[in-house]
């Protein structure tokens, strides 16, 4: 097992070892935990978790995640090519969005998995991820937009886009969504 996969299963095991310490990890099986190559150079992370990601454990399968996994072909890659993960590593009820209090308390192991991975870029989707690397912008505003940050001691290329679940209830969001990423694979043909 590579360093960084191992490094991987500790701090997952590690946030399932929290149970009834963390907001919304009542048991180890609550976790949803990020997946994908850890030697990615591009991390996709989303808001948190829905119904088909608390039922099986993964980010990203649900609607949404098939949305995803099609996008992700759009540019040439397959899903075990990149990383996926969420800012809140469970499920929220009724899939309200996160708290404050959740991301902060989930920060530090996402924080620990990007430098873990050590992406070259860094695909927020939705507003809640976008905000921690952006506060204060729109995502309305800046889809699509390359921009670069130095998070950890290290410098990355961070792209905003919308949530796959958006585009799924909105036609311009859509065409938006898919467009927004088609600059993803001119982004690592240049790197």
């Amino acid at each position: 097992m590579g360093d960084k996969k191992r490094k991987l299963e500790l701090l997952k095991k590690n946030l399932e070892s929290k149970s009834g310490k963390l907001p919304l990890i009542k048991k180890p099986t609550d976790v949803i935990f990020g997946e994908g190559n850890p030697d990615a150079e591009i991390m996709f992370i989303g808001e948190a978790g829905g119904y088909w990601e608390a039922k099986l454990r993964r980010p990203f399968v649900g609607n949404a995640g098939k949305l995803l996994d099609q996008l992700i072909k759009s540019i040439g890659l397959r899903r075990d090519e990149v990383y996926i993960s969420n800012v809140v590593k469970t499920r929220p009820p009724n899939n309200r969005d996160p708290l404050f209090e959740e991301i902060e308390a989930f920060r530090p192991y996402l924080d620990q998995e990007i430098q873990i991975i050590k992406p070259k870029i860094i695909v927020t989707l939705g507003r809640f991820s976008m905000a921690k690397f952006l506060p204060g912008e729109y995502i309305s505003q800046i889809h699509g937009q390359k921009r670069n940050i130095d998070f950890g001691g290290r410098k990355y290329i961070v792209i905003p886009m919308y949530h796959p679940a958006a585009a799924l209830r909105n036609a311009k969001i859509m065409k938006e969504l898919k467009e927004d990423f088609q600059k993803i694979s001119k982004l690592v043909a240049s790197q």
